[in-house]
């Protein structure tokens, strides 16, 4: 898969119908490489025996090693070795030359359901082989806690799956090779990017956006109702709205997404306004349940005064939501400091 949200999301959501449809479906991955400078972690294509492909590998140079090998791999896994040239490297956005031993191997329904359904609603996602692809382990959700498939003992399993979560609190995408109790695994983490929709304008959503920039989530801003409903129709779990507007037409995005059960729904506004709001979405036939996800008024009490301290206050509920934690100050906490 692409360091892309989207092509990610949507080779996901491939993976998730062909497996669905019952079709034999493979990956592969990379196992090995030397050269080719930075890569993003996390490379995978993915695809079946009648050659329906999805995804991408270090920017599609090795397509003529790697996409003959899903063919075969739906059956028995296999790995190739492969090289690129400097000047095929550099025009597809990689820094230099370098070579990649592959891995190939299935998935079988249960995985490839599972990987490609996270993939696809924006949920934490991992993908763990031994290196001879004979075995396959997936795990998936926000604690990587819906397991799939093993590596062959339950103390690898173990020992992997604890990486794995450890990995996931750090918060990045990661490849990693490990000896896990003298198994060797090739494991892939996937952990999404949030990304911010900002609806409405002036001081606050331009704080917003330049905090998110600071987080390296990436940010847009819509002040029309046509193009804020589009974009949140796109939303995946780690996905965050901050509605700005206090328009009532607006009511429609958080409906939308209160219902759907997808992403983080915020919105700014006083107490009268918050008030007033949930008597509307109530009257749009929004549940009690479906109103507990709406963070609203939006921010942690950090007594913020300006715009700049208003978008620290939104993103640190975020960040405290996402991670199941009280945003408590850390010296009256135990546990866990980090993650």
């Amino acid at each position: 898969m692409s360091d892309d949200p989207l092509m990610r999301r949507q080779a996901g959501a491939e993976l998730q119908r062909w497996s669905g449809e019952g079709k034999a479906t493979a990956a592969v991955r990379v196992l090995e490489r030397h050269g080719f400078g930075t890569v993003e972690p996390g490379q995978l294509l993915v695809g079946t025996a009648d050659g329906q492909r999805a995804g991408a590998l270090l920017g599609g140079t090795m397509d003529e090693v790697a996409l003959p090998l899903l063919t075969s791999a739906v059956s028995t896994p296999v790995t190739a070795e492969g090289h690129v040239a400097e000047l095929d490297a550099v025009a597809a956005g990689l820094a230099c030359s370098g070579g990649a031993t592959l891995l190939a191997h299935s998935l079988d329904s249960a995985a490839g359901t599972a990987l490609g359904a996270a993939v696809a609603g924006g949920i934490p996602a991992a993908l763990a082989s031994t290196t001879d692809g004979n075995a396959v382990l997936v795990a998936t959700g926000p604690a990587l806690a819906e397991v799939h498939g093993t590596l062959g003992t339950a103390a690898a399993d173990e020992a992997v799956l604890d990486r794995l979560r450890e990995l996931l609190r750090r918060g990045a995408t990661s490849t990693e090779r490990l000896d896990a109790g003298g198994i060797e695994v090739l494991i892939d983490l996937w952990v999404p990017v949030p990304s911010m929709l900002v609806v409405g304008g002036g001081g606050i959503g331009e704080a917003l956006v330049a905090q998110a920039g600071v987080l390296g989530w990436p940010a847009q801003t819509e002040t029309s109702l046509d193009g804020a409903l589009a974009a949140v129709r796109q939303f995946g779990a780690a996905d965050v709205l901050v509605l700005l507007d206090h328009g009532h037409e607006f009511d429609v995005l958080l409906v939308e997404l209160l219902r759907s059960g997808r992403g983080f729904a915020g919105a700014l506004g006083s107490r009268h306004t918050q008030s007033a709001r949930r008597e509307r979405l109530l009257a749009a036939g929004v549940t009690e349940v479906e109103l507990d996800r709406l963070h609203g008024p939006v921010g942690l009490d950090l007594g913020a005064a300006s715009p700049a301290e208003t978008a620290v206050s939104v993103v640190a509920e975020v960040i405290a939501t996402k991670s199941g934690r009280t945003a408590a100050p850390l010296l009256g906490t135990g546990g866990r400091i980090g993650g």
